[in-house]
């Protein structure tokens, strides 16, 4: 059982719709299929951070299992030495406990790779595989192609002797990385182009970050998942539409070795969420190339930066429920994202004011050394969420949107000579502004009514309510705004360039003030500023004396409709 904390439980209702995985596995179930156990295993490669597509086959695979009161194996593919670190185990290990799940054991490839060497000798006796001598480049030239077959090697029937003391003697580090690699015989002939005697060894002398230099040779995925999974006891193992035609290959080697166990390999669509990539491969170089701020940038759209930006484990598991299980395309739109996040916040969030870009007001008529304590609810309907002190002094911060020196009548905020009322304070009226040598508004002078704490005044119209922090009892913050990292739906479906689709204005940073109630915030808190949208402090570059607010999402989608006027 890992021993993480996790942040959250699975509930019991968060279970998935019904779906084509989930009819497989009942039918198993009620047949006595694998005596009526389910075990599944979420197998993902060391060398990155994972992503919210992994989080959707996470929440199936861990889902399933916990749904029919089976089991899932943790299980890091580490066979590529050469990519992988600790580092990004310990992340993969975090993202899936923060998300709520819990695994039986955490296992390695590299934890069967006496065993898979002896499976490779079993194969090679039984003349069903052989050490090829090519260079990689020739033997993708005699693959062939999805309408021409392929051609054998020329060393393709080397005797079992010979194989067996090449194989041996690579395992020995005898030679150099790309010198032999060791193949399959199935069919040259195939139509699956997997089936054309693929290769499942290769020499890398390179130290590995769990077996240090025991090894020089490593087993390729397509040979070493389906035997993992089969020496693990796995009945479904659960895998995205990529694997499908790999199946024949998983089947095959499971058949032409000696186990007990073979695992029904069942396929489903991948996550394609709009205005951001899914591959890891770019990802890794948008991080490589400093185009972000590490793997968990809040732009990006892996678990670690989602967790920094401030959504939360139900959303993300509510998000994968909602999107489905199928073998169609599974193209997300970023609104669906958003709106489930939206809904958990509103729900949870505590009610605060923070100012964006402020702009000085000051009530020229309210005493300059008089503090007011207003007691203000932290949310409209959740009275469990209990009230707080918030100061009302004659300055404070407004938001430069909520003023103009004219407007037309819907224009429902602060009008030079009109009136708003300052939420949960006084109404008050703009009488003039100061502006600087090159004419910029730096200060608003407003009058008050002190007869209009909390309400509007009988018999008058009041354009509209804003929102303000007091200039004297705030503390200043500064407040990041997060629009998506790419201008086009889905950049990874795109032929241009990625660097050519990205959005210059994917992050705006402002300079403002929050209340002083949240001076004290911590970084699993989550706050709804409001009229602005939801908040937390970012966990990596938040301090006391600085804070730094990440929005979390907007009170509504509107990137969809800037979108349109500037496409």
């Amino acid at each position: 059982m890992s021993t993480e904390p996790n942040s959250t439980d699975v509930e019991d209702d968060e279970k998935y719709p019904s779906n084509f995985i989930r009819t497989i596995i009942e039918k198993d179930v009620a047949a006595g299929k694998n005596s009526g156990q389910v075990v599944t295993r979420f197998p993902p490669e060391p060398n990155g951070f994972l992503h919210i597509g992994h989080a959707k086959a996470i929440c199936l695979s861990f889902g399933m299992a916990k749904e029919f009161a089976g089991t899932t194996y943790l299980r890091f593919d580490d066979t590529n030495p050469s990519k992988e670190s600790i580092e990004f185990a310990d992340s993969m290990k975090e993202d899936i406990s923060w998300l709520g799940f819990e695994w039986l054991e955490v296992r390695n490839a590299s934890d069967y790779f006496d065993q898979l060497y002896e499976f490779a000798e079993q194969l090679i006796e039984d003349a069903k595989a052989y050490v090829d001598s090519q260079s990689a480049d020739e033997i993708r030239a005699m693959r062939g192609s999805l309408t021409d077959a392929g051609k054998n090697s020329p060393y393709r029937d080397r005797t079992v002797a010979e194989n067996l003391d090449l194989f041996r003697r690579m395992r020995d580090g005898e030679f150099a990385d790309g010198e032999h690699v060791l193949r399959l015989k199935i069919d040259m002939a195939s139509p699956n182009i997997n089936m054309r005697d693929p290769a499942i060894y290769r020499i890398r002398h390179v130290k590995h970050h769990q077996t240090g230099d025991k090894w020089c040779i490593y087993p390729l995925y397509d040979y070493t998942h389906c035997i993992s999974d089969s020496l693990e006891g796995i009945t479904h193992s659960l895998c995205d539409l990529g694997f499908e035609a790999h199946r024949p290959l998983y089947d095959w080697v499971l058949d032409n070795i000696k186990v007990n166990c073979h695992p029904q390999q069942i396929e489903f669509s991948r996550l394609n969420l709009q205005y951001t990539v899914m591959s890891k491969r770019k990802l890794k170089q948008l991080v490589e190339e400093n185009l972000v701020d590490g793997w968990d940038d809040p732009r990006l759209p892996t678990i670690a930066g989602l967790r920094r930006r401030g959504y939360t484990p139900t959303a993300l598991r509510d998000f994968c429920r909602r999107i489905g299980v199928t073998k169609s395309d599974n193209n997300v739109e970023l609104a669906l994202l958003q709106s489930v996040i939206r809904e958990d916040l509103e729900d949870t969030a505590p009610r605060v004011m923070g100012v964006v870009n402020p702009i000085k007001l000051v009530i020229e008529n309210y005493a300059l050394d008089k503090v007011e304590m207003l007691t203000v609810a932290n949310h409209p309907k959740l009275e469990s969420l209990g009230t707080r002190q918030l100061p009302f002094t004659g300055e404070a911060y407004i938001d430069r949107e909520d003023f103009r020196e004219e407007a037309n009548r819907k224009y429902k905020r602060l009008v030079l000579g009109g009136e708003v009322r300052l939420r949960y304070g006084y109404v008050i009226k703009a009488e003039k502004v100061i502006k600087n040598d090159a004419g910029e508004i730096i200060e608003i002078r407003c009058t008050y009514d002190p007869d209009t704490l909390g309400k509007n005044p009988e018999g008058r119209k009041v354009r509209g309510v804003i929102h303000w922090v007091s200039a004297s009892r705030c503390h200043p913050a500064e407040i990041r705004l997060f629009d998506p990292l790419f201008t086009v739906d889905f950049p990874d479906a795109s032929d241009q360039d990625y660097h050519d689709l990205m959005n210059p204005g994917s992050i705006t940073i402002n300079q403002g003030f929050v209340e002083e109630s949240l001076s004290e915030a911590s970084v699993s808190e989550r706050f709804q500023f409001e009229r602005e949208g939801y908040f937390c402090i970012d966990s990596k570059d938040s301090r006391r004396e600085q804070l730094v607010f990440n929005r979390v999402v907007g009170l509504r989608d509107t990137w969809a409709k800037i979108e349109q006027k500037t496409g």
